[in-house]
Parts: structure tokens; sequence; C-alpha cells
């Protein structure tokens, strides 16, 4: 007579066997030098997946007594163990995947929460499997000999072995129940562990995206970066005298600025496309014209005799002097000087030229009007300072892609197709200091304003947002593989839903690659329809029935088309989605609302 285990033992052979493949596997990868940690932390994975375990052995002692007292056959048992398995180690995937967003970072939650669910389940799940493979012949003798329930059916089996008709409904039934079930459950893990690829995309577009800002970063630096212009103004030193601590004269030289009193800038910029590999550069050429006057001042506190009226300079900040094309000169006091490199100090313009520029004491109080024209080149950016009392900046170009930034917009603008005009103006009272400058302690990207030419190049953003909705495209489809599935009674292969949910990844890196070449819109356009096409004559291939692929024609058309939409919208992304979805939702149990899950026989409807 066979000896009658205890689900407390059986349970305990299973946990233990768990654990000891996870502590062996565990410590395995420590050996192999592949993670961070050092080999010293294997030995701290026994007790803490003993102690983080034992949650799962009370689970699986309470399923197996429940299991002992079940009326069913041993297969349907052992099934339903696995299955209680599989949910415990689904559990701790959860946890695995909040783990990976607090790890990770927020910035892709999503990818990551995915990524630490499956990565955890599998692993886990894994272990669980090969301890249940290598107790199947005790649980097979368990769940034979512990149930007298088990051994009726399975003597009325044997009575019943020649004839099938005798086997009573509610086996087949549960059978039936069991299988879809099982199958059911296989689905939504495949469905997790197809959303593994889509993080490789995203990082794919990243990378692509990564390198478009390398080329056109390249380009520029051999061309010209973004260009900050500030100026001109003049610098003025003078002599000043302090006792030291001797009681001695000391002589040193101190300087101050003087801004135009009003300054006027206008030009226009020409963009220029480069081709550098498979991507395009934006960069442009501008062409200025600044005028004004200054108005000769002194500050309260220096001594007009002490000037050194010889070394007064014309100053103009400058970021980039790569991108100087022509000799830059500016007209003073009708008289033309040509400007070089380098500034007396850096107080207001860390990088810029300067030109000595002849000014007097008889100066004094009166307006010393300029002008000069400055042809520049550069990529991006181009941004100015307002220094002056009074000021108005006019821009205008060919390029329809604008964006105007700093604090200050455009008191006018207008963007057309054609291209754009803006304009900014501004006065003594929009700004903090004056036109003489002393001790000048302030940052002027605060006040720095200017247009960015945005090359229209966001298929890297769009092709993002479409990666996004990865587990939309990927579970609806298998659930109306699965719905199609039992309603047609040809069973589809987990072989044959991986292939179907690599279709849907493949869509996103054909979207990527054919975007590089041609507008998204199109790319979009190609891509989707490739893919449809393929699983519509697949599914053709398995059912052998038009209809069926007609249906997953019609729904996965309008599926990537309400994608196209969401990604194309702004403000009501959000809006249109959630009632998309709930249209979707809807439509989905309409369609299953008439699937027999338990396989259960349907009773005539009374007359």
């Amino acid at each position: 007579m066979k000896q009658l285990l205890k689900p407390v033992t059986v349970a305990l052979r299973i946990w233990g066997i768990t654990i000891l493949v996870f502590c062996i596997g565990w410590t395995a990868w420590m050996v192999t030098g592949l993670t961070p940690f050092g080999f010293g932390y294997g030995f701290i994975a026994l007790p803490i997946a003993i102690i983080g375990s034992l949650p799962v052995l009370v689970v699986l002692t309470i399923t197996i007594a429940w299991l002992e007292r079940m009326a069913a056959r041993r297969e349907i048992k052992i099934r339903n163990l696995v299955l209680v398995c599989f949910l415990c180690t689904f559990m701790y995937g959860l946890a695995g995947g909040w783990i990976s967003i607090l790890t990770f970072g927020n910035n892709q939650w999503l990818a990551n929460f995915v990524t630490g669910l499956v990565l955890v389940t599998a692993l886990l799940f894994t272990c669980s499997g090969i301890a249940l493979y290598l107790l199947q012949p005790t649980l097979r003798r368990y769940f034979t000999s512990s149930s007298k329930i088990n051994q009726s059916i399975q003597s009325f089996t044997m009575d019943t072995a020649n004839y099938p008709d005798a086997i009573p409904e509610n086996n087949h039934a549960s059978e039936n129940s069991n299988k879809t079930m099982i199958k059911g459950i296989i689905t939504g893990v495949l469905i997790l562990v197809m959303m593994i690829p889509t993080v490789f995309i995203s990082n794919l577009v990243q990378e692509r995206e990564g390198r478009q800002r390398e080329v056109a970063a390249e380009v520029s630096s051999k061309w010209a970066s973004s260009q900050t212009l500030s100026g001109p103004y003049l610098y003025l030193p003078y002599k000043k005298y302090y006792k030291d601590k001797d009681g001695k004269i000391q002589e040193i030289i101190d300087h101050f600025w003087i801004l135009p009193d009003q300054l006027e800038v206008s030009g226009r910029v020409n963009h220029e496309i480069r081709p550098r590999s498979i991507y395009k550069v934006l960069l442009y050429r501008a062409d200025l014209k600044d005028s004004g006057h200054f108005v000769m001042q002194v500050p309260k506190d220096v001594d007009v005799k002490a000037i050194q009226w010889n070394e007064v300079k014309m100053c103009y900040g400058l970021s980039d002097f790569k991108g100087i094309e022509e000799k830059l000169a500016i007209r003073f006091k009708e008289q033309e000087y040509e400007f070089s490199p380098g500034l007396p100090g850096n107080d207001i313009s860390v990088t810029g030229l300067s030109v000595p520029v002849t000014v007097t004491e008889q100066d004094m109080g009166q307006k010393l009007f300029f002008d000069m024209k400055l042809r520049l080149k550069g990529s991006e950016q181009l941004h100015f300072v307002p220094l002056g009392g009074n000021s108005n900046f006019s821009l205008r170009s060919a390029w329809p892609s604008p964006s105007f930034d700093g604090n200050n917009l455009p008191s006018a603008r207008e963007v057309t197709p054609a291209g754009f005009t803006a304009q900014w103006a501004f006065n003594k009272a929009n700004l903090s200091f004056g036109t003489v400058l002393k001790d000048f302690k302030f940052d002027l990207n605060t006040i720095a304003f200017g247009v960015t030419m945005l090359q229209p190049a966001d298929q890297y953003a769009k092709t993002s947002r479409s990666v996004k909705y990865a587990i939309l495209f990927i579970g609806l489809t298998f659930a109306l593989f699965f719905i199609v599935e039992l309603t047609q009674k040809r069973p589809v292969h987990p072989v044959q839903y991986v292939l179907i949910g690599l279709a849907l990844v493949i869509f996103y890196t054909l979207l990527l690659s054919v975007s590089e070449f041609i507008l998204f819109d199109y790319a979009y356009l190609t891509a989707s329809l490739a893919t449809i096409v393929l699983i519509t004559l697949y599914a053709w291939g398995h059912f052998r029935n038009w209809k069926p692929a007609g249906i997953f024609f019609g729904i996965l058309s309008t599926l990537y088309g309400f994608i196209f939409v969401l990604i194309r919208l702004e403000d009501t992304a959000l809006l249109v989605g959630s009632i998309g979805l709930f249209v979707v939702l809807a439509l989905v149990m309409y369609a299953s609302r008439k699937i027999n899950w338990y396989g259960r026989p349907v009773p005539a409807s009374k007359p």
C-alpha cells in the first residue's frame, strides 16, 4: 500500500527545490562576472529567498490540500498546481516591475515596468517549473492515491473505455474549461513577452535620434554653431586712486561701459540644408544691419579728466568667430573701424571683437552715430541681447518653421508657408540697467531672445510616441486571434502567436527606417499596410476562410488609423485616446459575448 504524503510535505519539496534552483542560478551568475555585484552577494541569496518566499509556501500548502479534495482527474490537478505557481511568480513579477521603475527612473516607466515584470516572472517560473518537473513522479503518485474520488473516476473510466458516450458531460466541460483557461494564460504571457522587444525598439529610436544630433553638431562645428550677438558698446578705462594700508596713494585702472541710447537691428536670415549621410542639417546665413547712436555720459564718481581717452574701444559680443564671413567694420563718427578678435573686459560678453575708436572729452553729452553691416553664418539659433536704452529688432526669413524663444516674445510676428517676419521692441523701462554701466553683474541670458530654426524632422518623436501604444497593438491582435480561434475551432499554436507578435514589432523598425528617407506620414502608411497585409494573409492561411481574414484586415486598419490620429494630435490626444479605448473595449466585450468559455452544453431556450 502506497504511503500517503501530507500536503505540507509536498509543498515543502516544491518550495525547497525552487529555492535551491534559484540560488544555484544566482551563484552561477555571480561567477560569470556579468553583474556589478561581487561574488559575496551570492551567499545572501539563500536567506533572502527563504524569507521572501514564505508566503508562497503557505499558498502551496493550501492549494495542494484543496486539490487533494477536488473531484477531478490527476492531470487536471497537476495543471491547476502549475497555474497557481505561475500566479505566485507573476505577483513577484509585479513587484519586480515597480522596482525597475524606481531603479531606472520614470522617463520610460511603462517599458521599465514591463521589462521587470517579464524578467522576474520568467526567472521565478522557470525555477518553479524545474521543481515541478523533478517532482512529477511524486505529484502523480500523491494525486492518484490521496483521493478516493479519483480512484472511482478512474475505475469508471476503465469500465466505460469502449463506451465514449457514457463519459459524463461535466468531465468534458471541465477539461475544455481548463484548456481554454490555460490557453488564455499562455496568450497573456506571450503578450508580456512580446513587450520586451519594444524596449529595444525604444532604445533604437533614441540611438538614431542621438546619432542625428551628433551629425548636426559635427557639421555645425565645422560651419558655425549657434550665435548670440550683443552690442555694439563702448569701453572707457580711467585712472582710479586709493590709499593702501600704509597710507600711500596707489593708482589702478578701472573701466565703465556705455551702451547705445538708440539701437536699430534689422536683417534677413537665409537657410541652407546640407546633406550628411542619410541626415540633413539645417544651417543659416544672416545679413544684419545695426545702426543707432551713443550719448556720451560719465558715472558720477568718475572724473572726466581721469578717463584715458586714447584707450577707448568699441566692442561687439559674438559667440562663434567662425561665423564671420567677411570683414566686420563699423562706421563711427564718420570714420570706419575694422574689428579684431578679443575684448578688453568680459563683464558683458565673454567672447567678441573690439577696435580702438576716437572719442574725446569734447564729445561729452553729444550724440555719436554709428552703423555697421554684418554677414554672419551659424546653425539652429540666432539670439540677440538688447544692450541699448531704446532698441528695435526685426528679422525676416523664408524658413516656414521658426521657434521664437527667450524671455521676450516678438511684439509682432507673422508665420506663413512662405516664411516668417518678427519684430521686438525694448525701451529703458523694460530693462533693469541704464546706458552707463559700472561693476556690471547681470546675467544676459535672462534677457536674450531670438529665433530657433526648427527642422521638421520629428519622425523620431512620432515613432517614439507610436511605440508607447505597442501593448495596445499586440494585446488587441492576440485577443482577436484568441476569440477567432475559439469561434472557428481551429487552435492557434503559441509559436504562431509569437510570429504574429514579431510582425507587429517589426512594424516599428520599418516605420523608423523608412521615415529617415521619406516623410513620416508616407512611412507610416507604408509600414502599416505591409504589416496589415502580412497578418491578414497569415490569418487566411491558418483559418482557410476569408471572413476571419477580412475581420483582421478591417480591425487592424482601424487600429493603425486610430493610432495615427493620436500621434498627430497634441492637446486632445488623451481625450480622443480614452474614448477610443473605451469603444474598443466595448467592441471586444460585444464580440466575446457568445463564446462558451466553460465548454458546457447550452440549454435550449424554452418556447
